[in-house]
């Protein structure tokens, strides 16, 4: 199979616009680029501030209260978030300030290449815009895994605390969560309030899973 060559139309002056404008666009993509990632980190800092602070405010702030299993859970939520966090603000870091070390122009493009120079800068604003585009979407799933994280700690259940039974003399029998013991007396935080018992006049003591008993 015989393959010819043969010369293109004559070249108008639209193409000549056409080819200033996209050589433009690609030698100034990699400052683009750099100043886009600047916005993101900003903004993005600003998010996570400000949803740190909110979390700071309201809710139960002692994972200890929560039960053990809800506890781990949110162990692992944190863990996760500061995974993510980490690996976007590192993307984010390197699409707004390139990499930590020179750039090795042989590594980029090959001798053959005319123009080396804008084909390393184009290959360095195509990395940034990669790295870009990985930091937003985990500095978002940073984001999603703290709110579950806070949302766990809030309205998971409490950690189940020992209740206790105490069989006074005059035969009233309060029950509930220990809050306090002083002097002689035991506080018991039980469905109808907190109950404070003199323990000289109890005949004993009982741990017990559920207050089943009528309550003093």
């Amino acid at each position: 199979m015989t393959i010819r060559v043969s010369a293109g139309r004559t070249a108008e002056p639209h193409d000549r616009q056409v080819a200033k404008a996209t050589r433009e666009l690609l030698a100034g993509e990699l400052t683009r680029v750099r100043s886009g990632a600047l916005a993101w980190r900003n903004g993005l800092g600003a998010l996570l501030a400000g949803l740190i602070s909110f979390g700071l405010v309201k809710g139960r702030s002692d994972i200890t209260q929560l039960d053990p299993l809800y506890a781990a859970v949110v162990g692992c939520l944190l863990l996760a978030s500061l995974t993510a966090g980490a690996a976007a603000a590192v993307l984010i870091m390197r699409a707004a300030h390139g990499r930590p070390y020179a750039l090795t122009l042989r590594k980029v493009v090959d001798e053959s290449v005319a123009d080396p120079a804008g084909a390393a800068q184009q290959a360095e604003a195509s990395a940034s815009e990669r790295a870009l585009r990985w930091g937003v979407v985990l500095s978002f799933c940073c984001v999603a895994l703290l709110t579950s994280a806070v949302g766990v700690t809030w309205y998971g259940p409490e950690n189940a605390k020992p209740l206790l039974q105490v069989h006074l003399s005059n035969g009233t029998v309060p029950c509930g969560e220990i809050v306090s013991l002083s002097a002689g007396r035991l506080t018991l935080r039980t469905s109808g309030g907190q109950v404070t018992v003199d323990l000289t006049k109890a005949d004993g003591m009982t741990p017990v899973d559920s207050c089943t008993s009528p309550q003093g």
